[in-house]
């Protein structure tokens, strides 16, 4: 059975368009049709059912899909423990994006490799519909990310209260940005709170949907804009970047999502690590909101878009 054909199949269930498959996968809409064709012709049945509104699994389609799961499963694990070196016992592939690798992903790599020297670990980057692919097939065992799309067969669990803060390149900067505000899209939800939370806050005419690595942007030229406090901590400490007072804040946590079908002995070590390197992420957040508090008279956001006012 060729693996690229279950994959695209996978991807055409998961999206439910051919088009959004064609996009995930980098190749083109004809390319996408013609592979689950193949694997309908190979098994005598149709596996969708197309119309213009996208591509909806038949009922042969929907008892494929775990035996397509379970196959590249298979072979990813097998793929993995043969590519294992000299030397080391067993395998994991782990995966987050961009600004979860500086102050977590990193440290998790290296307590893993303190608690299991036989451990051979690899190392995957992109967005949350990348990580959430990779887990599905197989490719990776856990990711790190800010916004976890649940398939079957994956489990999320929240590990970091992350929360997203107003900072300014310039010193003692006020909430009046004079034209400097970046906006970050962070998601839906933190663009509707902001909306309700700083209606005077204007969008200068810049969106950024570049997460955390829009601190680089922000730190290398005159400008503002909300960033994870974990993050940019280390921009805070070398007076590259500045907290604005009374600014809200808002909640952004970060998540760790797994395969049910995790080996239990490997996941509990990895479990044991990420609580130990989330701690120390924690506290490298809490210190920024220390200060964000020490500089503020009203600094606290409970829930997206609502304020409390310390008393």
């Amino acid at each position: 059975m060729d693996i690229t054909l279950l994959k695209t199949f996978l991807e055409v269930s998961a999206t439910g368009s051919f088009v959004a498959a064609s996009d995930r996968l980098f190749v083109t809409q004809s390319a996408v049709s013609l592979r689950v064709q193949r694997l309908e012709d190979s098994l005598g049945k149709p596996l969708f059912t197309r119309s213009k509104a996208g591509a909806e699994l038949t009922a042969a389609g929907r008892e494929f899909e775990r035996y397509a799961m379970s196959m590249i499963r298979v072979w990813e694990e097998a793929r993995q423990q043969v590519a294992v070196p000299e030397g080391f016992k067993r395998s994991l592939s782990i995966g987050a994006q961009y600004s979860l690798w500086p102050r977590l992903g990193f440290r998790l790599i290296d307590q893993l490799r303190q608690n299991m020297p036989d451990l051979n670990v690899r190392a995957e980057m992109g967005m949350p519909d990348r990580l959430t692919r990779f887990l599905v097939e197989g490719v990776m065992h856990v990711g790190l990310m800010y916004m976890p799309n649940l398939r079957p067969g994956l489990i999320a669990e929240e590990i970091i209260e992350e929360e997203l803060v107003l900072a300014a390149s310039w010193p003692d900067p006020t909430m009046d940005m004079q034209g400097r505000y970046v906006f970050v899209d962070w998601g839906p939800e933190f663009v509707t709170a902001h909306a309700i939370e700083l209606p005077e806050l204007k969008n200068s005419g810049l969106t950024l949907a570049l997460g955390a690595m829009a601190a680089d942007f922000v730190v290398n030229r005159k400008a503002a804009a909300y960033l994870p406090a974990r993050y940019i901590k280390k921009y805070l400490d070398s007076g590259e970047l500045h907290l604005v007072p009374d600014a809200p804040r808002f909640p952004y946590p970060v998540w760790a999502v797994w395969r049910d079908d995790m080996d239990t002995e490997l996941a509990e070590g990895v479990k044991a690590a990420l609580l130990h390197v989330s701690r120390q992420a924690e506290a490298d957040g809490d210190a920024v909101l220390a200060q964000l508090a020490d500089i503020s008279e009203d600094h606290e956001v409970d829930v997206l878009g609502e304020h409390s006012r310390d008393v």
